[in-house]
């Protein structure tokens, strides 16, 4: 019976498919989602005009998936982290925690 065509073509296919179409489709994700921290790190050090190491915590999702919120601090700063946001689709960096931008993305009312 496993290994009669009947079996093969209307179990074991179908199973294999669906295995291969899921690894591409979470694979590919997975591998776009580990480069956003590398892109937000670049995105800081260009709109703070240094090459130091910039560290990043407390990283959120916000606007479906379009946007994160988060802290930064450089490697060289003894003051503690600030806050910024990031748009993933026009690569803009936002650290002025008082604008428009901002506080629509990252605030209180925002995030609930």
């Amino acid at each position: 019976m496993l290994k009669s065509r009947p079996f093969l073509l209307l179990v074991v296919m179908p199973l294999a498919l669906t295995v291969v179409l899921a690894g591409a489709i979470f694979g590919g994700q997975v591998m776009s989602d580990s480069h956003v921290g590398d892109d937000i790190q670049h995105a800081l050090a260009n709109k703070l005009g240094t090459s130091h190491d910039i560290e990043l915590s407390q990283l959120q999702e916000v606007q479906y998936g379009y946007g994160i919120c988060g802290l930064y601090r450089t490697a060289s700063s003894d003051n503690g982290y600030a806050s910024f946001f990031y748009d993933k689709d026009s690569e803009n960096i936002e650290l002025d925690i008082n604008s428009r931008l901002y506080k629509s993305r990252c605030g209180l009312s925002a995030v609930c």
